[in-house]
This record gives structure tokens, C-alpha cells and sequence, in this order.
């Protein structure tokens, strides 16, 4: 338990020393955080969860990310109103198993205090991600 407290100390030094570079910004990529990492600045920066959960193996998490994870506009809303966290389940499969992850991909969100609102099984295309980022997000901030 104190190794765990500890880790998330330093990772909020780290965020603090580097600016928190997860701050959203004209950019052509998600800003994937690790678990450990993304679970922490969510509590901090009060942003839902876009946790991911993938393999190298698996074809259609490839798929998503060379496809759905590509488009601009989806990439800019992930970005800026989520916490996005990509996991290897292969090299965390503990996080996985906690989640109850049984099939690739598997996407969850989260709230900023990590409680899950939805989880989605299988390849998801960009038009129904992004609907269900939006909905997601006005639904739980009551924007």
C-alpha cells in the first residue's frame, strides 16, 4: 500500500514538473496515458475516463487504432474531455482481470472518481465512438 501512495506521488510530481502535458492541444494523436498515470490526473484535471483495452495480436484493436483512432475531430473531443489510457492486457493483466475484460478490444468508461458508467466489447467505428463520447459526456456533466 505505501509503494502504491508513493508511486502516485511521484507521478504528480512528474505531471507537475512537465505541465501536465496531457492539456489538450492541436494535435494528431490521442494522448494515450498509462493506467497508473491516467487514473491519477483524472481525479486531478476532474475528467471522465476513456480507458482502452487492447492487444498487439489482436486485428481488430489494430484496426481501431490505425481507423477510429485516427480521425481528427474524434482525437481533439477524446483529448479534451476525457482522460484517454491505452492498456496492453498482455503486459497488465491484472488491470485487465479487474476490469473484467474477456474479449479485444474492450473499451470503458469511467468517471473521474473511476467508477464505470458503460463498457463496450469489440471494435467500435469512428461515427458510434464519437456519439458515445458526446453522449457520455453530456449525460454526466449536464452540459
Amino acid at each position: 500500500m505505501k509503494s502504491t501512495h508513493m508511486r502516485f506521488i511521484r507521478l504528480l510530481i512528474l505531471g507537475l514538473i512537465l505541465g501536465f502535458g496531457g492539456v489538450a492541444s492541436a494535435t494528431d494523436s490521442i494522448n494515450w496515458r498509462s493506467y497508473e498515470e491516467g487514473m491519477v490526473l483524472s481525479k486531478i484535471e476532474k475528467k471522465k475516463v476513456f480507458l482502452h483495452f487492447y492487444a498487439d495480436w489482436c486485428g481488430f484493436c489494430r484496426k481501431m487504432a490505425n481507423t477510429t483512432f485516427k480521425d481528427a475531430a474524434l482525437i481533439s473531443f477524446l483529448n479534451e474531455n476525457y482522460m484517454p489510457i491505452m492498456v496492453n492486457t498482455d503486459r497488465e493483466p491484472q488491470t485487465a482481470g479487474s476490469y473484467g475484460v474477456a474479449g479485444l478490444p474492450t473499451t470503458i468508461f469511467l468517471t473521474e472518481m473511476g467508477e464505470p458508467i458503460f463498457s463496450v466489447p469489440g471494435y467500435i467505428a469512428t461515427d458510434p465512438l464519437m456519439s458515445m463520447l458526446r453522449e457520455i459526456y453530456i449525460l454526466k456533466t449536464g452540459s
